[in-house]
């Protein structure tokens, strides 16, 4: 089992509490831990953006929830379910229904136009909808790539347990003891789902000069040495050093996003992110003229 015993710890430099939930469209309620404008982008790099939707209940409906069909130019979002089932349909043929456990990696790149709704089965019973959304930047050379999307579900998602039964870790990007993750990055990216028990504590090393954050979820847990961080609520860690060291004051969900820096400008307008203002007016430019291609029939 890979062990920070002897490496030094990564520093603390930042712990942002989740504000409150907010609507994306009429069937995503969120909270949004970090985006890609404000302080701190540099050390979150190359992550742009998460959301977190913490459990919520719906009830029964035969309406379409969710967020119809828009642009996205420059990145990659990356969807994680935990419970509910959300459905994604995309202008370059991607689309399929992801449930508990599964997750979606689509590459905007160049240009995409989707649409996320809860499934019709999930719509049709209702029940809970906990899920998370993350944004990971690409980089200059990657960005007018064409557009991709990765279906990855569950079973395909390698688990690591933890020493001692102190929980377990998905690999999702990356890699983790022995344990590859499935999806295909632009970039060296390890993300990693860790569910760890009250009380227990995890070694989650990251490699020295790699940005580093540990998404709280839900529970407690101390980050490093810091007082206990209650979810949802993000720690952002310094390049410097190697050591991530999680104790969980109560059973925990975390995310653990570890990448090496994309050292370029940052210039974001809503759903497109690129590298200078005049890609931007040319993002909006190119959607408006069709050059993102048709949307969805």
């Amino acid at each position: 089992m890979t062990t920070a015993t002897q490496t030094t710890a990564k520093r603390v430099l930042d712990i942002r509490n989740a504000p409150g939930r907010h609507w994306v469209g009429d069937g995503l309620p969120v909270h949004n831990l970090f985006g890609y404008n404000g302080p701190g982008v540099a050390a979150r790099s190359p992550f742009l953006m998460l959301d977190y939707g913490a459990p919520y209940d719906f009830g029964p409906t035969t309406k379409q929830l969710g967020v119809g069909q828009h642009p996205h130019r420059g990145f990659e979002t990356v969807t994680v379910v935990y419970s509910g089932e959300l459905a994604h349909r995309d202008n370059a043929g991607g689309g399929g229904t992801i449930g508990p456990g599964d997750v979606q990696w689509m590459t905007a790149g160049g240009g995409i136009i989707h649409e996320e709704f809860h499934s019709p089965g999930f719509a049709k019973s209702g029940g809970t909808l906990e899920m998370a959304q993350l944004w990971v930047n690409l980089p200059a050379k990657d960005k007018m790539t064409p557009a991709g999307y990765q279906p990855i579900t569950a079973a395909q998602i390698p688990v690591v347990d933890l020493p001692d039964g102190a929980g377990h870790v998905r690999v999702i990007a990356g890699a983790w003891d022995e344990a590859k993750g499935p999806a295909r990055t632009f970039s060296p990216i390890t993300m990693l789902d860790v569910v760890l028990s009250a009380g227990r504590t995890a070694e989650l090393p990251q490699p020295e000069g790699w940005s580093t954050l540990v998404v709280v979820a839900s529970g407690s847990a101390s980050v490093n040495g810091t007082e206990s961080v209650t979810g949802p609520a993000v720690v952002t860690l310094s390049t410097a050093g190697q050591g991530v060291t999680v104790q969980a004051g109560s059973d925990a969900k975390l995310l653990l996003l570890s990448g090496e820096p994309i050292d370029e400008p940052v210039v974001g307008y809503g759903p497109f992110v690129m590298n200078s203002q005049q890609q931007i007016v040319d993002a909006i430019n190119d959607f408006n003229s069709g050059r993102f291609g048709q949307g969805l029939n």
